[in-house]
């Protein structure tokens, strides 16, 4: 396997994120349209927090999803601010972070993504399955 490998090669460049001073229901509908499981939180392009599908399945009561398919009763969504919800103390990586420090971080912590960032200034996102894609690309 390819030693000191910066994760800007396997990150996601092309972000998606949210302002804070959007809703909820505007979360649900970007991880729902780009089968995402986690968004930044912006002021600009400076990270102020993390939004996992997981933080807003724990408010919608998980158990409201219809059978037939994910759709959450998101009413609930309407009690809450995306600042009450997201993670706000998120660890960053810089373009320059190796893959294999990247998955260390990742593997003991419990997080699944990780922002890369240039300063304070959002450059990319890096998640598991980025890792596992990278792994399976290593065997082929």
């Amino acid at each position: 396997m390819k030693q000191h490998v910066p994760v800007s090669t396997i990150m996601t460049q092309n972000i998606i994120k949210l302002n804070l001073s959007d809703d909820l229901t505007k979360a649900e509908g970007l991880f729902k349209a780009h089968k995402i499981r986690h968004i930044p939180v912006v002021d600009g392009n400076k990270i102020i927090g993390m939004l996992s599908y997981t933080d807003l399945l724990r408010i919608s009561f998980a158990d409201a999803v219809d059978d037939d398919d994910e759709v959450v009763d998101t009413t609930v969504y309407n009690m809450f601010t995306l600042d009450q919800v997201m993670t706000k103390k998120v660890v960053c990586i810089s373009p320059e972070t190796t893959i294999k420090e990247t998955a260390e971080i990742l593997s003991s912590n419990e997080f699944h993504a990780l922002p890369v960032c240039e300063g304070s200034l959002l450059v990319g996102i890096v998640t598991t399955t980025d890792l596992i894609r990278y792994l399976i690309d290593q065997y082929n």
